[in-house]
């Protein structure tokens, strides 16, 4: 069958709200009929997650994860809305999924593109708009190769654009949003801090050749 286009991905997700991944092998399961593929996400239970996005999530979890040796650490905050699901293992299964996924993120510093700054996206702008490559280049064009580079960057510095390092084939958005259909309750990546063991301190650079003098001239 002919290739399934990515607007047409986006459309069964926009109707949907299941994950893009599951959109795909929906459509192909299903030679690219939007109806069969909807009937399809909703006998696998990912059809529900849209409906349930705009809901109040005020309960959860905050959970850490500290990777072997104790030299990277993790505090993730993640909501639902009942305290029932909270306590339930495979939503904790899920946040702690989430905060390994963090502690391998070193470059990750927002959960999402709409928490990113506007100045920082500004800042990205100038960056490559500046960029020799772009030095011949016709302004319109120069614009949307800029615009697609931003993105890219942008989605490097977001928790909810990475691959989910269990399974590369989906991001973690597509991870949450599986969780919603299989929970039957919104569920939000709140927040999230990263720990590195002695990261800002600014270490003092000895001379070895120094000391060495120094501790002989003590022996005086």
């Amino acid at each position: 069958m002919a290739e399934i286009s990515a607007q047409v991905v986006k459309e069964l997700r926009d109707k949907t709200g299941a994950g893009m991944m599951d959109c795909k092998k929906a459509l192909k399961e299903n030679e690219g009929d939007i109806t069969k593929a909807m009937d399809w996400l909703r006998k696998k239970g990912m059809a529900s997650a849209g409906n349930k996005a705009t809901r109040v999530a005020s309960e959860g979890l905050v959970d850490s994860y500290i990777h072997t040796g104790g030299r990277v650490g993790v505090l993730v905050e993640v909501n639902c809305e009942t305290d029932f699901v909270a306590r339930g293992e495979d939503f904790k299964k899920l946040v702690q999924d989430i905060a390994k996924q963090v502690a391998a993120c070193p470059n990750v510093e927002y959960v999402s593109v709409a928490d990113i700054p506007a100045e920082i996206t500004e800042k990205e702008k100038e960056i490559e708009m500046g960029r020799d490559d772009l030095g011949n280049k016709p302004e319109n064009i120069k614009e949307k190769i800029v615009q697609g580079r931003i993105e890219k960057r942008l989605k490097e510095m977001t928790l909810m654009d990475q691959p989910f390092i269990r399974d590369q084939s989906i991001t973690v958005e597509e991870l949450v949003t599986q969780s919603i259909a299989t929970l039957g309750e919104n569920i939000k990546v709140r927040r999230f801090a990263r720990f590195v063991l002695g990261e800002g301190i600014e270490k003092k650079e000895s001379n070895f050749a120094d000391e060495v003098a120094a501790q002989m001239g003590g022996k005086q």
